[in-house]
């Protein structure tokens, strides 16, 4: 079963220094059928200002992945930890019992773009961490890249969830088929492009949830870059 939501179907907002889409029910915007899907709560594609950023803020037993896209994010937290992301960046936070940090973009005449991922944990109550990883652009050329893991390696970052995020360039006219065992969920969103997902015509800002399928095959008409998540 694949359940398509357009672009136009995602909470738009413009706070002037902060600009986006919640693709989920987030902050202000609520909607009760669309809250969560397994364990993945927030996808939101956001544009943050030169110079601004969120400030001091509280996070508990959620796994937050920052994919940046453009630009430059910076990162603080009350555990020590300082780092600063541009494209091919991962950032993953682990609130665990609870954690105080930052987010801010530190270029002055930059803005920056970056997809905010939120996840239940397959376990609470544990330590906060985090870590900052990088990948190759490269790599994504006409292939589905994963990023995040749960067993993580020297080039894929780790998260406290039985699940796996890709990223991939298709070229267009491209056809890639997607694999997955039984009984698992895909969550798919179109960051730039044109794809076709299980047939569905898929757009920018798009996005698909997949239930019951062990496999999809992904048909992009041109060049464009999506993300995939395998999820339990």
């Amino acid at each position: 079963m694949i359940k398509v939501y357009t672009a136009e179907s995602a909470h738009r907002f413009d706070h002037g220094w902060l600009e986006g889409s919640h693709i989920f029910s987030f902050g202000e915007y609520y909607d009760p059928d669309n809250t969560v899907f397994g364990p993945m709560r927030v996808c939101n594609d956001d544009i943050i200002a030169p110079g601004r950023g969120f400030g001091a803020h509280p996070h508990s037993d959620m796994e937050i992945v920052s994919i940046i896209l453009s630009g430059r994010l910076r990162h603080e937290d009350n555990l020590g930890n300082v780092a600063e992301s541009s494209f091919g960046g991962i950032q993953r936070m682990s609130a665990g019992t609870g954690v105080i940090h930052t987010e801010h973009n530190p270029s002055k005449d930059e803005p920056v773009r970056l997809l905010q991922l939120w996840f239940m944990p397959a376990v609470r109550g544990l330590q906060p961490s985090y870590k900052a990883g990088k990948y190759l652009p490269e790599k994504l050329e006409g292939a589905l890249l994963p990023v995040v893991s749960a067993e993580g390696s020297d080039e894929i970052v780790d998260i406290g969830q039985d699940m796996t995020i890709y990223l991939g360039r298709l070229r267009g006219g491209q056809d890639l088929r997607f694999e997955q065992k039984p009984g698992r969920r895909i969550f798919i969103y179109i960051i730039e492009g044109n794809v076709a997902v299980g047939g569905n015509k898929l757009s920018s800002g798009d996005s698909a949830r997949i239930e019951e399928e062990s496999a999809v095959q992904l048909a992009a008409s041109e060049p464009a870059f999506v993300l995939l998540i395998d999820l339990p």
